[in-house]
C-alpha cells in the first residue's frame, strides 16, 4: 500500500485541474461577495448564485477589477486551481465584466489583455508612414465595395501612386488564415510602402476575424508598415490595436497613406514663391555687400594718378640725371683722349727724337752703357727706320751721362752713327 504525503496530493490535484479542458478555460457568472483588496493590487472573493459559492482570486493586473464591487454580478474567465497551502479549491480569474456582457466580448477583452501585455500595442514599435507612398498594397475581398471605394479616393487624391489588391476573405472561418497569408504576401512583395487591411462594416460576429490571435501577430510581424480599416469608427477590433494606425473607414485609410495632390500644389507654389523670396534676398544682400566693398576699395585704394605723375617726375629727373653723367663720361674720356694723343710715340717722333733699339735682342738704349762699340742699332724715326752700327761711346752729359758726340771733319761716319 503506497502511502503519499499531503503536499504530493495537493499537487497532483492541481495537475489534474490544470489539464482540465473545460476547468482551465471556464467562464462564471455570478454576484460578487467578501471582495477584499489587498495592498498588493489583488482582488480577493467569492463569487456566488442562489445554491452554491466559490472562492475566487484576481491577480493583478487584471482587466475589469474595477468592475468587482460589493453585490455586483459580473461574468469571469479564468481556471479553476488548488490553493496548495490550504488546500483550498479557488476559481482563478483574469477577467471580469458586468453580467450580460457576451462570450464574443469577453474573448475580445481576454486577447486584448494578453496581446497587451506581451507589448503588441506599444506605441514605441509603431512606425510612421511614408509621406510620399509609390506603392500600396490593400488586404481585402475583391468582391467588396472597400477597394473600389479606396481606388476612388486615390484616384481623386493621389493619383501617382500604385494600388496592389491582395484578396482574402474578412469574414468567416477561412478569414482569419487568409488575412495572414496575405500579409506574408505583402511582406514579400518587393517595393511595397504601406499596406491596408480593410473590411466594411458588421456585427462583433463579422468582425471576428480581425480580432484573431494569428491575425494580430501576422499584423505586428509585418515589416511593412500596417494600417487598420476594419469596419464603421464606432467599431473596435485587436488589429486596431497592433496596427501601426487605424483608420476609422477605409476610405479614411487611403486619405490617411496619401497626400492630397492639391495640398501638395499649394504647398509648391508656397514653396516656389519662398525660394523666389529668399533667392531676390540673398542677391539684394549680397548686391548691397558687393557695393560696400567698392566704397572700400575707393577709398582704401592708392591715388594711382598722383603715384603716375611722381613716377614721370622721377623718370625725367632720373634721364635728366643719367644725360649729365654721360656728358661728364664723355667730357672725361674726351679729355683722356687729348692726353693719350699728347702722350703718343708717333707725336715725340714727329718732333724730332728717335726710338734707338739693339738689333740683337730688340732692347731700348737709352743710355750710352746700352750700346758699346760695335752693337747693331735699329733707329725708329716719324716717317722709318734706320740701321746703324756704334763705333765709338758718346762722351757723358753734364748730369753724368755720356753727352752727344760732337760733329767731326768725318761727316759719312756721324751720319752712320747718329
Amino acid at each position: 500500500m503506497a502511502v503519499h504525503t499531503v503536499s504530493e496530493v495537493v499537487t497532483y490535484v492541481r495537475g489534474v485541474l490544470d489539464r482540465d479542458d473545460f476547468l482551465s478555460d471556464l467562464y462564471i457568472t455570478g454576484e460578487i461577495s467578501n471582495l477584499t483588496r489587498a495592498p498588493s493590487g489583488h482582488c480577493y472573493f467569492t463569487i456566488k448564485d442562489s445554491e452554491s459559492q466559490l472562492r475566487c482570486v484576481m491577480f493583478r493586473p487584471a482587466p475589469g477589477a474595477e468592475f468587482l464591487e460589493q453585490g455586483v454580478k459580473v461574468t469571469a474567465h479564468g481556471r479553476i486551481s488548488i490553493y496548495s497551502v490550504r488546500g483550498e479549491l479557488q476559481y482563478v480569474a483574469d477577467l471580469v465584466q458586468p453580467e450580460g456582457v457576451g462570450e464574443l466580448h469577453m474573448k475580445f477583452l481576454q486577447l486584448k489583455a494578453k496581446l497587451e501585455e506581451e507589448g503588441l500595442f506599444d506605441s514605441s514599435r509603431k512606425r510612421p508612414l511614408p509621406s510620399y507612398p509609390k506603392r500600396i498594397a490593400v488586404v481585402t475581398s475583391r468582391t467588396g465595395a472597400v477597394f473600389h471605394d479606396i481606388q476612388t479616393v486615390l484616384s481623386r487624391r493621389y493619383p501617382l501612386v500604385e494600388l496592389v489588391l491582395v484578396h482574402t476573405l474578412v469574414q468567416g472561418d477561412q478569414a482569419p488564415g487568409g488575412i495572414v497569408s496575405a500579409l506574408k504576401t505583402v511582406n514579400q512583395e518587393p517595393g511595397i510602402d504601406v499596406v491596408v487591411v480593410a473590411r466594411g462594416g458588421g456585427s462583433l460576429e463579422e468582425l471576428w476575424a480581425f480580432n484573431d490571435e494569428a491575425v494580430a501577430r501576422a499584423i505586428y510581424a509585418s515589416r511593412v508598415p500596417v494600417v487598420s480599416a476594419v469596419g464603421h469608427e464606432t467599431d473596435e477590433t485587436i488589429a486596431d490595436y497592433v496596427a501601426d494606425v487605424r483608420a476609422p473607414t477605409p476610405s479614411a485609410a487611403a486619405e490617411l497613406v496619401t497626400p492630397d495632390r492639391v495640398e501638395l500644389q499649394r504647398r509648391i507654389l508656397d514653396l516656389q514663391a519662398a525660394a523666389h523670396g529668399s533667392l531676390a534676398e540673398r542677391l539684394r544682400r549680397h548686391r548691397e555687400e558687393v557695393r560696400y566693398a567698392v566704397t572700400r576699395l575707393h577709398f582704401r585704394a592708392p591715388d594711382v594718378a598722383a603715384h603716375r605723375q611722381r613716377v614721370d617726375e622721377l623718370t625725367r629727373a632720373a634721364t635728366a640725371a643719367i644725360g649729365g653723367a654721360v656728358m661728364i663720361v664723355r667730357e672725361q674720356l674726351r679729355g683722356k683722349a687729348l692726353q693719350l694723343a699728347t702722350l703718343n710715340p708717333s707725336k715725340t717722333l714727329a718732333r724730332g727724337y728717335a726710338v734707338v733699339e739693339r738689333r740683337a735682342d730688340g732692347g731700348i738704349v737709352s743710355r750710352v752703357a746700352h750700346a758699346p762699340p760695335g752693337e747693331g742699332l735699329a733707329i725708329q724715326v716719324s716717317d722709318g727706320r734706320l740701321t746703324a752700327d756704334v763705333t765709338r761711346p758718346g762722351a757723358p752729359s753734364r748730369d753724368g751721362k755720356r753727352g752727344r758726340p760732337r760733329k767731326t771733319a768725318t761727316a759719312p761716319e756721324q751720319v752712320r752713327l747718329l
